[in-house]
């Protein structure tokens, strides 16, 4: 899938590569294997291992491309957390793409392999990208009695059905108001000619004011960021063309080939589609949305009717799911909320691949299991997915390992959290761009997201 590469993902590998060759310098023991279904294991063990296992699940990784096991995000977090005393583990997954299935049993076999090469930790933490956010609540929720705490960093905590019916309701949008029903939303047969055509309607929509209205409106109802680029300000409130024009980005490199490329990997998997749009109520959707003012003004400048446009999709034919592949969605995985133990959260406020209103299903969903006790979440003022600088990955692992220790979670002030971070040093206070590191400070912040659009979980299902 030669189009599907984006610069974002470009970025991605390259860190994984340097963390492969760098990962395990401060490491006594530098362990690798197979596991019995094709999976690699990678464990790193520190001179003087203080007892404390850190088990990395790692993100989507693109069919086609390096899947290396990997036991740490980036290499600086790695080398860190090697010379406090902590071990690491992680692997692969037997497959590529939405391996949720393969990856939560993976994760589980590689924790029997250090128990069998190095011996049993006395506490175990799971942690873990994206994606791999995702399969760590997951092994929260099916594997409770060999974890003590978990750390989903920039999670799809959502769960499974909601995140691709969100993506659906993009997809439908772009492909009603702007493609002219061209595009597959599912079902796809062609992915890379469907990517090619829908990018390719993209950019010509950005060229006129009424094709930058209906894209704002698609990328409302995904809740896009307007802010892209992790190493600049964020756009002002107000400024509405700055924020389509880095929602464009997101749509062009990031989210579009997950959207109308990659879902056709899940399909396969799931023997079908998962998603559906059938009584989705768009009108009243987009009022709750991040980006509904500058929809609202993006159309007036376009000199659009906004309401013509909702009563277009709402007369438009909808999508259902297949029975089997919602089925197997579910089951890879949506969330109960019960959290047998402390779990801590984070994620960037622009996030655009998995926007932070992700959080909020998962409080939703955990408020309602009555475990809310248990779980805090943490916040960094900056674009980008899993964008955060190695002081912050390492400040909130600490602060979970605090409540470990104490019993009782930290106050957890913004104050305090950046000056933990700050403390650090410049080492640690970069931002890992590609293979350049930007020197950039703390930005937690206090922050409270809109509720996620399309939430499902085992309450709602």
């Amino acid at each position: 899938m030669s189009n599907i590469t984006s610069r974002t993902l470009l970025s991605a590998l390259t860190v994984i590569l340097i963390a492969v060759l760098c990962g395990s310098a401060a490491a006594q023991q530098h362990i690798t294997g197979t596991l019995p279904d094709g999976a690699a294991y990678v464990i790193d063990v520190p001179p003087i291992w203080n007892g404390t296992l850190l088990l990395y699940s790692h993100g989507y990784v693109v069919p086609g491309t390096p899947n290396p096991a990997q036991d740490v995000g980036d290499p600086l977090t790695g080398g860190y957390m090697l010379a406090a005393g902590y071990a690491l583990a992680g692997s692969s997954y037997a497959t590529t793409g939405w391996a949720v299935q393969q990856a939560i049993p993976d994760q589980i076999a590689t924790l029997d392999a250090f128990q069998s090469a190095v011996g049993t930790p006395t506490q175990t933490i799971a942690w873990g990208h994206s994606l791999g956010g995702m399969i760590t609540a997951g092994l929260v929720q099916e594997f409770p009695d060999r974890f003590n705490a978990a750390l989903p960093m920039c999670g799809v905590l959502s769960g499974g059905v909601g995140t691709w019916n969100g993506s659906l309701d993009v997809a439908f949008i772009f492909n009603t108001l702007v493609a002219g029903g061209s595009l597959q939303v599912v079902d796809i047969t062609n992915p890379d000619l469907n990517l090619a055509s829908a990018e390719g309607i993209l950019s010509a929509a950005q060229t006129t004011a009424q094709g930058q209205a209906r894209v704002a409106l698609a990328a409302a109802l995904g809740d896009l960021p307007g802010w892209f680029d992790p190493t600049s300000p964020e756009p002002a409130h107000t400024d509405y063309a700055a924020q389509l024009a880095n929602q464009f980005l997101w749509l062009s490199e990031v989210d579009f080939p997950f959207i109308f490329a990659l879902r056709a990997e899940l399909e396969a998997r799931a023997g079908g589609n998962p998603s559906w749009n059938t009584g989705v109520n768009y009108e009243a959707k987009l009022k709750h949305s991040v980006d509904y003012a500058e929809v609202r003004a993006l159309y007036a400048a376009a000199g659009l009717s906004l309401e013509a446009d909702l009563a277009t999709l709402k007369k438009a034919k909808r999508i259902t799911a297949d029975p089997g592949a919602l089925a197997y969605l579910s089951d890879n995985i949506i969330y109960n909320g019960q959290l047998p133990f402390p779990v801590l959260t984070l994620h960037t406020t622009g996030d655009g691949l998995v926007p932070v209103e992700n959080e909020s299903a998962y409080r939703t969903v955990v408020d309602e299991a009555h475990d809310s006790a248990m779980l805090r979440q943490t916040f960094v003022h900056r674009a980008g997915h899993c964008a955060f600088t190695p002081a912050e990955t390492i400040t909130a692992l600490q602060t979970l390992d605090l409540r470990l220790t104490t019993g009782e979670w930290k106050d957890l002030t913004v104050p305090d959290l950046n000056n933990d971070a700050d403390l650090l040093g410049s080492g640690y206070n970069v931002y890992i761009n590609g293979s350049s590191l930007v020197p950039t400070p703390p930005a937690f912040l206090k922050f409270e997201p809109l509720p996620f659009l399309r939430i499902y979980d085992a309450f709602t299902q």
